[in-house]
């Protein structure tokens, strides 16, 4: 319990990109997880709660610069500290 107290609140907007504007390194030094209409996803790239959507991969296609194509996915979203 003492480690979920010290660790930062989880933001609206996340990524795992740390290209994106929207990547916090401080969460993901703690391990999270993402619910997606009541079930939990391990393939979530980047979520936002106020909008109510998720970036998961689609399948294993791949853009121009071999990152996985992405694609949104609206529903409820929580967000969670294991």
């Amino acid at each position: 319990m003492s480690d979920q107290a010290q660790a930062p609140a989880l933001p609206d907007h996340l990524s795992i990109d740390p290209r994106s504007p929207h990547h916090v390194a401080a969460v993901f030094e703690h391990d999270i997880g993402i619910r997606f209409n009541g079930v939990e996803r391990f393939d979530v790239e980047e979520y936002c709660i106020s909008e109510g959507w998720v970036r998961v991969p689609a399948g294993k296609t791949l853009d121009r610069k071999g990152r996985p194509l992405l694609i949104k996915i609206k529903g409820k979203v929580e967000a969670f500290y294991r």
